[in-house]
């Protein structure tokens, strides 16, 4: 007796995930967090329409979701300036770059990234059998120019580039993204995620005719509208390129509760800009909490702030386990040097209070074990 025959690709890859989540975190440590400030989720919740219109659906979801998901892309292009033709909807912008992998890479092709940029880009790249070529951060930002020149000299099918970033929190212009493509080479796609975009200040998405076959943008309502629950994400670009999504997408992926909720949070402004304020605020206290602690903020066009810890990545290793021990569930970046940070969500007033209580005792953890190392 045999069991199934796993091709090698699928054999080489090794059995982990991008993330570990915080309910796995919980179940190990044998409680809840107090405070949930990791995942870069919306503390404060979808639109009020949103919830209205997902428990109206409820009763219906015996039957398939609209497979070509028709309401809620004209919504979108109305609000794009752009038609129908020109959107493709996922299950968040996770399952849109599982698509556009499978769609252009195959295995041995080049895809550029850079070295601590989302890692579930790079999970799907190495699930296709792409090669990954990366380039360091610059400054905490992702490096446009280097991207495109390492582009240009792997021949690559794929560029991936996060505006803002996660995990920096940082930004380019619109106007820079732009300039950028002028050096993308032939036959190379731009895969800009903007899924943090609501946050970001004006000019920070590029002014580029939706034609244009060298970009596609993804961006979702996990942020900005409070449903990374309900997995909805949306990519829009030239018409040729969103047709052939068709050839490899889940066409019944989305459920119908997801579906009416995120038609209604788009139709629901106020609650949206409700949102954006809250963030701000919330930045600005955590800004706020880690200068009290000799700590320091970098600026941020997200919906999390990073902090700088001011040593090394072991140091702030020891920060998130301290503070995880203490019942807040934080993240930080995976690679050196922006490993030296520590990324914490906004959250409400209370959510802070926790960190502001906990942090203190994280820090003096991580000093005493530093200590005992030296």
């Amino acid at each position: 007796m045999t069991g199934p025959r796993y091709p090698a690709l699928i054999q080489s890859l090794p059995e982990t995930v991008p993330f570990v989540g915080p309910e796995v975190q919980e179940r190990d440590l044998g409680r809840t967090f107090r405070a949930r400030l990791g995942a870069n989720e919306s503390v404060f919740g979808p639109s009020p329409w949103a919830i209205a219109a997902m428990q109206d659906e409820a009763a219906d979801s015996w039957k398939y979701a609209d497979a070509t998901n028709h309401d809620l892309k004209a919504e979108l292009a109305l609000r794009l300036g752009v038609t129908s033709q020109n959107i493709v909807i996922g299950e968040g912008i996770d399952g849109l770059l599982g698509y556009a992998v499978r769609l252009l890479v195959a295995p041995g092709d080049a895809v550029v990234t850079s070295d601590g940029a989302y890692p579930t880009f790079n999970y799907h790249v190495a699930g296709y059998g792409g090669m990954l070529h990366k380039v360091p951060f610059r400054n905490d930002h992702e490096d446009i120019d280097a991207l495109m020149a390492k582009a240009a000299e792997v021949d690559a099918k794929l560029v991936y580039l996060a505006n803002p970033d996660n995990p920096m929190g940082s930004w380019h212009t619109g106007a820079a993204v732009a300039a950028a493509l002028n050096k993308l080479p032939d036959g190379t796609l731009l895969l800009l995620d903007e899924a943090y975009v609501e946050f970001a200040p004006q000019g920070t998405s590029p002014e580029i005719d939706v034609e244009d076959p060298r970009l596609i943008r993804m961006r979702t309502f996990s942020k900005g509208y409070g449903m990374a629950g309900a997995r909805v994400g949306y990519a829009y670009g030239a018409k040729p390129l969103i047709r052939a999504f068709d050839k490899v997408r889940n066409h019944f992926g989305m459920n119908r509760m997801a579906q009416a909720g995120a038609l209604a949070a788009l139709q629901d402004q106020d609650w949206l800009d409700k949102v954006v304020a809250l963030v701000g605020t919330a930045k600005d206290s955590i800004a706020e909490i880690a200068v009290d602690n000799g700590l320091t903020a970098l600026p941020s066009a997200t919906n999390f702030v990073t902090v700088d810890c001011g040593a090394d990545g072991d140091f702030a290793r020891a920060v998130l386990a301290g503070l995880i021990q203490e019942g807040v569930f934080i993240r930080m970046p995976f690679v050196a040097p922006q490993d030296r940070c520590i990324r914490i969500s906004a959250g409400k007033p209370e959510d802070l209070e926790c960190l502001a209580q906990a942090l203190p005792k994280a820090l003096e953890a991580a000093r005493a074990g530093s200590t005992q190392k030296a």
